[in-house]
């Protein structure tokens, strides 16, 4: 059994708590008690959240009470400073457990313990920099969903926490108890860590129903053509009348709008690291590996294969990535 300890602190980001789901449904896809979870906070007791909402803890005095401890931050670490109490017991626990999280904001927990020394690490946007201000020696990584550097893994804000604790069930269990995690959470399949915290469809921001009607149509569609013609028609508007509008609701061309939603895709099928990069550009409606590379360098700044050597030297496995290449 894998026992899963949250570490609360006063305060806390309410959100963090929601992780937990992940947890209770592979307990249910498995049908067995695979995760065991527990909330704990220095002194135990009643710990209030940013909601105001308490959640009752057992008292953080044993830091080999679970294998994996889940740090969870609060709305603001910028007046935020852990107590001696709690920086001890994470740093007992990264000496026992098998990984050790922060969430969100949590990172900053994790700095203050000395543990993102020479580490790679995220956080919510919003605290990027000060998180790089406050601790210079970690290698933090702003625009990424989650890193995993050795034993840590950090999350960027909110929901990112989510597509975390589902690559921890990934990684424990399996991509296809994952898979099937996410689809009872009616969550879209786990984004991988090095996904960008701005997705692309917040980037373009549409305002009018149809405008999303033909983002969504597009996105389901990568691997065709998706040419002006076959975007309006989904929407059922005339080529001219469907650039007009989609510039003026976005600022940018339809063709800039679907490479850059194709882009988005390959960087996350490449990320998970279970198909050539063949495959990869011919889902993902690129004419082959060369178009894909000459978009990524574009768009990224960094070939394929350099994302693929980057996300292959993680500590974390994805445990169906087959593909040699």
């Amino acid at each position: 059994m894998h026992r899963v300890g949250y570490f609360l602190p006063e305060g806390f980001q309410v959100m963090a708590m929601g992780t937990q789901s992940v947890f209770e449904v592979a307990n249910l896809v498995t049908r067995e008690p695979v995760y065991q979870v527990t909330d704990y906070s220095i002194a135990g007791g009643k710990v209030r959240s940013s909601l105001g909402t308490g959640v009752y803890t057992e008292a953080a005095n044993d830091a080999m009470a679970a294998d994996t401890w889940m740090i969870c931050g609060v709305v603001s670490p910028l007046d935020w400073a852990v107590p001696q109490a709690g920086i001890d017991f994470i740093n007992e626990a990264a000496r026992h457990a098998r990984r050790v999280a922060g969430l969100c904001t949590g990172a900053f927990a994790l700095g203050d313990a000395g543990l993102l020394r020479g580490r790679r690490a995220t956080t919510h946007w919003a605290f990027a920099n000060a998180l790089r201000t406050r601790y210079p020696e970690a290698r933090v990584e702003e625009d990424r969903i989650f890193t995993v550097d050795g034993s840590i893994w950090t999350s960027a804000g909110l929901t990112a926490a989510m597509d975390l604790a589902l690559a921890m069930v990934e990684n424990d269990l399996g991509h296809e108890v994952a898979r099937s995690v996410a689809h009872a959470l009616v969550m879209h399949y786990r984004r991988a860590g090095g996904q960008s915290q701005h997705s692309e469809w917040l980037r373009l921001g549409p305002k009018s129903d149809r405008m999303h009607a033909a983002l969504d149509y597009a996105r389901r569609n990568l691997a065709q053509s998706l040419t002006v013609d076959d975007l309006a028609r989904a929407v059922h508007l005339s080529p001219r009348q469907f650039s007009r509008v989609f510039q003026a609701e976005t600022g940018h061309s339809p063709r800039k709008a679907v490479e850059q939603l194709r882009l988005e895709e390959a960087r996350n099928m490449i990320e998970r690291g279970r198909h050539s990069l063949e495959i990869v550009a011919r889902e993902t409606g690129f004419r082959d590996r060369k178009h894909l590379r000459e978009a990524f360098v574009r768009g990224y700044g960094i070939t394929p294969q350099v994302l693929r050597r980057e996300r292959r030297g993680s500590s974390f496995i994805d445990p169906s990535a087959t593909d040699p290449s």
